[in-house]
């Protein structure tokens, strides 16, 4: 008897907990169940899915996998293994490295990619394919399929393949408006680690990053989990559009966190129709060198807010200086548009064809004026890096005429030597620092003993006397002196604020 209480109590209790379970689950409950008599199994209930959320992406993720290819790739010997992609932040990693600097045995990487055209176009990351000897692609059936470089260009990190058996091939589109909107659903689907096929799901977190390593790409940021082996690989929308080409990710373990960054579809698919036709992508180019503005800056300069992009340096000869450009101008406007920063003049200027005429809004000690300007090609990469001085450090303790100023530095005047290091004209000069105070302003803008300081106030400086003179023009106006900076991070304007001495 005992026995049998024992079994109904159990039963009973059972019974009441899935009755709690089934209620807090929001499952309606039959009396039966809440009775224990005639109890039957609750079969589950349709889900309501909210509005714009799909049930499944199965139908999209088999409808695009078959244009999603991954790519196989046997660098060169002497292939340089580091980051593609330069100047990334702290934390940001491509998918797609090797040893950095370390040249040895060919080693094979993977990546991905997708097809756009049915005889085999493929679309996939300039860093996936920089050094190759030889490219494999294998397609989602299995078969491998060998590839060659239409071209490739590196400031958009996007490359064009080309398989070379051709036939006919499922392929995909890009999305032909940009209508990407932040919280719409995407799709990555690639080459993780090896893992062919690999499909993960997210919503776009961002639009427009532009702090992510490159000066013409405006990137999404996608929270669908994407990692190495993903790069080149598409981001879709739920109509099957490719609507980014995965780049990159922001990570402190170098895994995916859930910041993830694609190239838009308009501008890959700009990029990608000039390697189609020329096999390599032409920009305009002004010869300039230029930086943003911060408050302070724009404080020494006279203007009212930090927009526009000030000029540190000009290549001789180069569009700019032939239109009559200066350095410390600051570049207010570009063919009628205003200009907000560095970036967004350069994106401007890229997007200009060369040869074509440029109007310049520019600001120079105080006026505005306007210039016109013819535009040229845009250098190689290695050959912006070939024009661009790395001076040497001057060590400190050269004491012939250090004066202590009023920004927290010691100084001494140009000998032939520091011409000659710095590659300083006939008409330049300047003043070489010495020391900088830790603690100063100046240090935290990274200048260092060894910089030269090149102009203060918008004037050239030769002499202490002519840089105090400026530090006191700076402070009878109340604001921050202009100084321009030659040194290991090229020429470049900072701002000295002068009230705390």
């Amino acid at each position: 008897m005992r026995d049998v209480i024992s079994m109904q109590f159990l039963r009973r209790t059972l019974i009441a907990g899935a009755a709690v379970a089934a209620l807090c689950a929001g499952l309606a409950v039959a009396p039966s169940m809440l009775t224990g008599a005639n109890a039957q199994e609750i079969a589950p209930a349709p889900i309501a899915a909210p509005a714009g959320a799909p049930m499944s992406f199965a139908d999209l993720i088999e409808r695009v996998r078959p244009a999603v290819v991954s790519i196989s790739v046997r660098q060169r010997p002497d292939a340089e293994r580091g980051p593609a992609v330069e100047g990334l932040p702290p934390g940001f990693e491509e998918f797609f490295r090797g040893q950095p600097g370390r040249p040895g045995p060919a080693p094979t990487a993977l990546g991905s990619g997708f097809i756009i055209d049915q005889n085999g176009i493929v679309v996939t990351n300039h860093h996936v394919v920089a050094g190759a000897e030889e490219i494999t692609i294998r397609t989602s059936d299995g078969e491998d399929h060998a590839a060659e470089i239409v071209g490739s260009d590196e400031p958009t990190d996007i490359a064009v393949l080309r398989i070379r058996d051709g036939g006919r091939f499922r392929f995909v589109s890009f999305d032909s408006a940009r209508h990407v909107r932040v919280g719409d659903w995407v799709v990555a689907v690639g080459n993780p680690f090896g893992l062919d096929g690999t499909a993960t799901a997210g919503i776009v977190s961002a639009i427009g990053r532009r702090d992510a390593g490159s000066s013409y790409v405006d990137f999404l940021q996608i929270d669908a989990p994407i990692n190495r082996g993903n790069s080149g690989g598409p981001t879709f929308d739920l109509a099957g559009n490719v609507i980014g080409v995965n780049s990159q990710i922001l990570s402190p373990t170098g895994g995916s966190v859930g910041i993830g960054f694609a190239i838009p579809a308009d501008q890959a698919n700009g990029v990608v129709q000039q390697l189609l036709r020329d096999g390599r992508v032409t920009r305009g180019w002004i010869g300039v060198s230029i930086q943003g503005l911060d408050e302070d800056l724009a404080r020494s300069l006279g203007l009212d807010e930090p927009r526009g992009a000030l000029v540190g340096s000009l290549v001789a000869d180069g569009p700019a200086a032939r239109a009559g450009l200066q350095q410390g101008d600051v570049i207010l406007s570009y063919n009628g548009q205003r200009i907000e920063d560095s970036r967004d003049l350069t994106q401007r200027v890229g997007a200009t064809r060369v040869g074509e005429t440029a109007r310049l809004e520019v600001l120079r000690n105080g006026a505005r004026r306007n210039l016109t300007l013819r535009l040229g090609q845009r250098p190689s990469e290695q050959e912006l890096a070939s024009t661009t001085p790395t001076p040497n450090a001057t060590p400190d303790g050269q004491n012939n005429g250090v004066a202590q100023a009023a920004l927290g530095l010691s100084l001494r005047t140009l000998t032939a030597e520091d011409r000659g290091r710095y590659n300083l004209t006939a008409n330049e000069s300047g003043l070489v620092i010495t020391n900088v105070e830790p603690t100063s302003d100046l240090a935290e803008d990274g200048v260092r003993p060894g910089d030269i300081i090149l102009q203060a106030g918008g004037r050239p400086v030769r002499t202490m006397q002519e840089l105090n003179a400026a530090v006191d023009a700076a402070r009878r106006a109340n604001r921050p002196l202009l100084l321009q900076i030659d040194g290991r991070a090229g020429r470049r304007f900072v701002a000295a604020n002068l009230g705390a001495r």
